[in-house]
């Protein structure tokens, strides 16, 4: 049998890290499918909030029964300490309370008050570019490789396609504009700032701080705008079976498993999986409100896929090859 040049020059060392690297692709792709999953989830949260708010309840009265629900649920199983570690970390914290909840939920719907909807989906779908440029500028670990531009442009692209559906209406509004503006660039430092803290603390714990901060801030809110909903209301089933999907499903489930992917996948990649919202409520849209699927959409769907591939799979591909030919090359020299 003649065994190959290669594998005769693999010593322990060697073979142990190709075995390594190839066991964490594989569990790479696991998270790459868990954050599949939760933007699905999300894309299907518009249609729970649309119910919501055609019964009567207002965006933030919705942000805080659902941030409430899941504040509660949090604290079954994370850890029961109350504070960060120091008084910065513990800023860090209110400040992803805001990035993550009150203020990205808050600029979001009051964005839709002033501006179409499509424009503010839109814009709000460029918060993986604002985590790329965020990121290049307050971290050296972020660099705009190639693959990263071409793949977040087509990946753009195919949103484009899908929220506007072939027919683009200019209509500017300044003031909704700048809203949805803040949203995208809120997620994206709450994306690279979480990606950080995961680093030094128990993501339940984040996150259940992220529900407590999140609630405290969007009260000031309620000052200019008062509770209106009727409590009594809230027994109606169209109201509970859609806040519990929001409170514990979709903010409570995705939030710690999404800060899970933020941790594992890193804040630009995670990031990136934001483009396949559109979809998934395009998806859940037809479904749910019997909205037509048009060939715009199927061929935005396709660009998004392709250019999430290009950014996510193919660049970390990639980037294991090159590791896994310098180690070949190195397993010469201690062969020999």
């Amino acid at each position: 049998m003649i065994i190959p040049s290669k594998i005769m020059h693999l010593d322990e060392k060697s073979l142990f890290l190709h075995a390594y690297l190839r066991s964490r692709m594989k569990n790479k792709l696991a998270y790459h499918i868990l954050a599949i999953s939760i933007i699905a989830v999300w894309g299907v949260t518009f249609i729970n909030t649309k119910y919501l708010i055609i019964n009567g309840l207002t965006p933030q009265e919705i942000f805080l029964l659902r941030f409430i629900l899941a504040y509660i649920g949090v604290w079954t199983f994370s850890p029961h300490k109350l504070f960060a570690d120091n008084w910065r970390d513990e800023l860090t914290t209110v400040l992803l309370g805001i990035t993550g909840g009150s203020l990205y939920f808050w600029s979001e719907n009051t964005a839709i008050q002033y501006s179409l909807v499509n424009n503010v989906a839109f814009i709000v779908c460029n918060a993986p570019i604002l985590t790329l440029f965020l990121g290049m500028a307050f971290s050296k670990e972020i660099r705009a490789t190639k693959t990263i531009v071409v793949g977040s442009f087509i990946s753009l692209v195919g949103v484009a396609l899908v929220i506007f559906n072939g027919s683009i209406i200019l209509k500017l509004n300044p003031l909704g504009d700048f809203l949805a503006l803040v949203a995208a660039g809120s997620w994206a430092v709450y994306s690279l700032v979480m990606r950080n803290m995961t680093s030094r603390y128990n993501v339940t714990f984040l996150t259940r701080k992220v529900f407590f901060y999140g609630i405290l801030t969007i009260l000031p809110a309620f000052l200019i705008k008062p509770w209106q909903f009727p409590l009594e209301h809230l027994g109606m089933p169209v109201i509970w079976m859609n806040l519990v999907f929001l409170g514990i499903i979709a903010a409570l489930i995705c939030f710690v498993l999404w800060n899970i992917v933020i941790r594992e996948l890193g804040a630009l990649t995670s990031a990136s999986y934001i483009y396949l919202s559109p979809v998934s409520t395009m998806i859940a849209s037809a479904i749910f409100l019997k909205e037509p699927v048009t060939l715009f959409s199927v061929l935005g769907s396709i660009l998004i896929l392709l250019g999430l591939f290009i950014v996510g799979f193919y660049s970390r591909h990639k980037k294991t090859r090159a590791v896994l030919a310098v180690n070949d090359n190195s397993s010469h020299i201690y062969g020999e």
